[in-house]
């Protein structure tokens, strides 16, 4: 009976201590059922900010459409359009506002620039080339060991951004990321690339190597300039493409006549074994502003030698023929061939045909009519006659020249004249 009446009193001790245990912890917040949005809001914050990106993401993608879809709603809008010119003194680009438009900014101006190299580009054909390639908005870096080649030329690109000039020889390698190589360095004239024989095959070949290897890693665009006298002394009359020339390979010439013979070698090789883009060019006489004076070549020979009141010298009996081309359409040619799809070799040059002594009447005619001629012995391994048939570059690059030799040579003479006032030789030595 005292047990009993002891286990009843423990559980009644019990329930109440249950009972006050849940009288304390009591609260009327407990009874309501929580909502089931805020949870949401404060639990799923992250899709919901991902959710929020997709709809201004799909905006700004599916807006211009619209706009287009429904210009009215945008009339109100205007933009001024920049016009791109070029500054005459500095050569740089700059942009001037004209007028206006409705909608967007040109596409044009957000469009990637090429980088380019252009080896020998402080030479004649070469900073008339990078003019060409910086007036249309392209980075150009210009490699030159300033042999021939003259800071002068190129001294109207100096600071501007996209111009980049290194003092730098071919023959030994060099590293730089760039989308297309010109590579024109080598001594073109006779008197340069006779002074140091050795010297100029070295640039022929080991130069060749070097960039086209260059080309290679990169992936770029090669073009190289080849010469017409890989045809030599020519048996084949005008000469195509197709014609594999007439060379002396141990002559006092074959040093660049070889050399270039090898350099198209090397190139066709690489484009066949090694992948790379190749172009080949092969230049005929061309003439202009910024030639060397008293460089050799006959253009430059008689126009100096006028001006200074001299006897144009004559070689041999004056009867062996050239083909002359104004150096801005050998320029729009390298380009095409550049941009296009086909290797070559393409014949650039001009087929109007001169005599030298023909060539000695011009000359006359534009600069002093008194001007006499001196004949002297011919040189060794001159060709008798050169004349290129253009009709593939005619055909696949749409290219041919258009300033003939009677309106080019004056533009020549006045770059001659003031430089020979000033007292500068040009000869690059």
């Amino acid at each position: 009976m005292m047990k009993q009446s002891h286990k009843q009193t423990s559980v009644n001790h019990r329930r109440e201590d249950e009972i006050s245990t849940s009288t304390q912890s009591y609260s009327p917040k407990m009874l309501k059922h929580p909502r089931s949005i805020p949870y949401i809001f404060k639990e799923q914050r992250l899709l919901f900010i991902l959710v929020g990106i997709l709809i201004g993401s799909a905006f700004f993608i599916f807006q211009p459409t619209l706009s287009r879809l429904n210009p009215s709603t945008h009339s109100s809008i205007s933009t001024s359009v920049y016009h791109r010119h070029q500054d005459p003194a500095s050569g740089s680009l700059r942009f001037a506002s004209k007028g206006s438009f409705p909608g967007r900014v040109p596409a044009a101006i957000g469009k990637k620039r090429r980088r380019i190299v252009v080896t020998g580009g402080a030479g004649f054909v070469g900073s008339h080339l990078v003019d060409k390639l910086i007036s249309r908005g392209d980075e150009v870096i210009v490699i030159d060991n300033f042999f021939t080649g003259r800071k002068d030329n190129l001294a109207h690109l100096y600071g501007n951004p996209r111009f980049e000039l290194i003092r730098h020889d071919v023959v030994d390698p060099i590293l730089l990321e760039v989308d297309q190589i010109y590579h024109l360095a080598c001594p073109a004239s006779p008197v340069h690339y006779k002074y140091n024989p050795i010297k100029t095959i070295k640039t022929n070949v080991m130069g060749t190597l070097n960039m086209l290897g260059l080309a290679k890693r990169v992936g770029a665009r090669f073009l190289l300039t080849s010469t017409s006298e890989v045809y030599g002394d020519p048996l084949e009359h005008p000469q195509k493409e197709t014609y594999w020339g007439n060379v002396n390979p141990i002559g006092e010439r074959s040093c660049y006549d070889e050399g270039k013979r090898t350099a198209e070698t090397l190139a066709m090789d690489y484009n066949r074994g090694a992948d790379v883009e190749v172009r080949i060019a092969r230049i005929f006489n061309t003439y202009g502003p910024r030639m060397c004076l008293d460089d050799g070549r006959v253009v430059s020979n008689f126009v100096a030698q006028a001006i200074r009141k001299q006897p144009m010298t004559v070689y041999g009996d004056g009867k062996q023929t050239r083909s002359f081309q104004y150096v801005s359409d050998l320029v729009d040619g390298l380009v095409a061939l550049m941009e296009g799809e086909h290797v070559g070799p393409f014949n650039l040059g001009n087929p109007g045909e001169f005599t030298m002594l023909e060539l000695a009447e011009v000359v006359k005619e534009t600069i002093d009519s008194s001007a006499t001629v001196e004949f002297k012995p011919n040189t060794a391994d001159d060709p008798h006659k050169r004349k290129p048939d253009i009709s593939k570059a005619k055909e696949l690059l749409n290219w041919e020249p258009k300033i003939s030799l009677r309106d080019g040579l004056p533009l020549m003479v006045n770059d001659f004249r003031n430089r020979i006032l000033e007292g500068d030789e040009g000869k690059g030595l």
